[in-house]
Order: structure tokens, then sequence, then C-alpha cells
């Protein structure tokens, strides 16, 4: 599978590590009044969709980056793949 990174383009998957599901980007807030609750669904209550997927990817092989892969899980079509920096800035999450 090839993985067409934003900033070196075209790259093996071999270079990379999946990490799970693209929502852990999401944290829970740790102050809030059902933390434990939120953090219990964050880490043990996932979907496992077949179709298109946002997945997280850490390019362990290269410039040590996480990207945010938008593949389909039946046919591992790769359909987008963006850096994982911008999409937690897009949803207001500056890390």
């Amino acid at each position: 599978m090839i993985i067409k990174h934003p900033l070196l383009g075209p790259r093996d998957a071999a270079e990379f590590v999946y990490l799970g599901d693209a929502s852990m980007i999401d944290r829970p807030n740790p102050n809030a009044p059902d933390a434990k609750e939120q953090f219990y669904e964050y880490g043990y209550l996932r979907d496992n969709p077949a179709g298109e997927h946002k997945e997280l990817w850490y390019h362990e092989q290269g410039d040590r980056s996480w990207l945010v892969v938008t593949r389909n899980t039946i046919t591992h079509e790769v359909k987008y793949v963006q850096l994982a920096r911008d999409v937690a800035r897009a949803k207001g999450r500056d890390r």
C-alpha cells in the first residue's frame, strides 16, 4: 500500500506504524464532571467500520510525522492523507 505523504510524496506503508482510529485526536477533557466515563469510552469503545475510515499513522522510518489517513478498509484504497497537526488545529486543538 502506498501512502501519499503531504510533505514527502508517495511512501510505502512499511515506513509507517498504524496507530488506530483517528478519533484519538479528540481526547476527553480530564476536568469534565463525567471524565471517568468519557475516558472509558475513549479508551475501550470503538467502532470497527467496513468502508471509509480515518486512521492515525506514524512515519517511523521517515520524518516522524503523524498523519490522518482516510482509507477504505475493504479495498485498502487510500483516499486522503493529512498531517495530524493540521487536522487537530482545524478542530481547535492546537497541539
